[in-house]
């Protein structure tokens, strides 16, 4: 029974000690400041090269000459791979040769014709002959013309047997070898691919609770996992409505342009994207707790500023909000004019000035006893002097 009632008694003891604690109210406060308030939204995208070029012949033959490869670079109009040239070249003297004897044909028939249309103006010939005379001239011209045309459409198939780049760019890709045959039929046999790397753009994928946002014309910037530690600029040049549904997330894809003039960026490369939907720079900002802040009744000994009134005299008009100025030992009610917010600072319009102080909330810091501050235990003996 003894040991049970020493054990009461320090249970007691601690919480009499516990009890011992005094808290103490602070204010805190914000002050009216300048700097910069930013809204962004984030995305992940893929790096594309705004002009992509697949390079190809429209006739068949024989690869014979290649005069680029994998990451050469380019110039337009220069040549880059020739076609086995006989049997075009071959094709073209058949067309000059088809040229010449309709040519002849026809002004065989000319000649006819003159003649018999003469004979039959003095109606020396029937008018069947005459007809007949015509006709042969027609047949003659169109089959004159037809053969011309076969010349021009050989000689372009002979040009077409050298191939030049249509831009200026570096290859990004090859797909033939010399002495491989390119099959022109109803498609383009493709022989390069030849992309602009100095102008990039990123499609990036934008969620659609964020897409309202985003607009043409917002800067960007941007990462790539091959250069962590370097930032792309870029800017928004698209925003397409055309939605994409993926495990039940739908997303709008948003074209960013970005200057590569180091050639880092290349196609393929996944980017991390930063879209900045709001930026506004030197203007006055505030916490946002400054708005939710409600004086309280304190003790008179507390030492804080106390209202000069209840805040309910200030009226509010627009897009005005209530904020408490710190003045010495007063809290001033104030109508302020906001701006724009990211949720975290707001902007202020008007109504207040730069280095303002603001009253944003209560604090309560629990301090113990003059024995806790001592780090002694009330058990602990007293030292010589002190009162028990």
């Amino acid at each position: 029974m003894r040991i049970k009632y020493m054990i009461t008694v320090a249970v007691a003891a601690l919480v009499c000690w516990g009890c011992g604690k005094k808290g103490e109210v602070s204010l805190d406060t914000a002050v009216v400041e300048r700097g910069e308030l930013t809204e962004t939204v984030t995305a992940t995208g893929t790096v594309e090269s705004v002009t992509q070029v697949d390079v190809g012949t429209q006739v068949t033959g024989i690869i014979d000459k290649l005069y680029a490869d994998y990451n050469s670079i380019v110039s337009k109009g220069e040549l880059i791979a020739e076609i086995e040239k006989t049997m075009l070249e071959s094709d073209l003297r058949s067309a000059e040769a088809n040229v010449e004897s309709a040519r002849l044909t026809y002004e065989y028939n000319l000649t006819n014709y003159k003649r018999d249309k003469a004979l039959h103006d003095k109606q020396l010939i029937s008018d069947y002959e005459f007809q007949t005379s015509t006709k042969d001239l027609e047949v003659s011209k169109t089959a004159y013309d037809k053969a011309k045309a076969d010349k021009v459409r050989a000689a372009k198939n002979l040009n077409y047997a050298e191939i030049y780049s249509p831009i200026d760019g570096i290859v990004i890709s090859r797909e033939v070898e010399v002495g491989q045959t390119v099959v022109s039929n109803m498609n383009v046999a493709n022989l390069y691919t030849i992309a602009d790397l100095d102008h990039m753009q990123v499609i990036g994928n934008v969620d659609e609770a964020d897409i309202g946002q985003v607009k043409v014309g917002q800067p960007v910037t941007f990462s790539v996992d091959a250069f962590p530690e370097q930032l792309f600029d870029g800017i928004v040049t698209q925003v397409r409505l055309n939605p994409t549904t993926t495990n039940n997330v739908v997303t709008y894809e948003v074209v960013v342009s970005a200057e590569n003039p180091d050639h880092k960026l290349i196609p393929g490369l996944t980017a991390n994207l930063t879209i900045y939907v709001m930026s506004r720079k030197n203007i006055l900002l505030v916490s946002n707790k400054v708005f939710t802040f409600e004086p309280r009744e304190l003790p008179e000994d507390s030492g804080l500023p106390r209202p000069e009134s209840d805040g309910k005299s200030v009226s509010l008009a627009g897009n005005q909000k209530l904020v408490w100025v710190v003045k010495g030992d007063r809290l001033v009610p104030t109508a302020v004019t906001t701006g724009e917010t990211n949720g975290i600072k707001t902007e202020i319009v008007s109504g207040l000035e730069e280095g303002a102080v603001l009253a944003e909330d209560y604090s309560s810091q629990s301090q113990p006893s003059q024995t806790a501050q001592e780090g002694r235990s009330p058990f602990a003996p007293q030292p010589p002097g002190k009162k028990k």
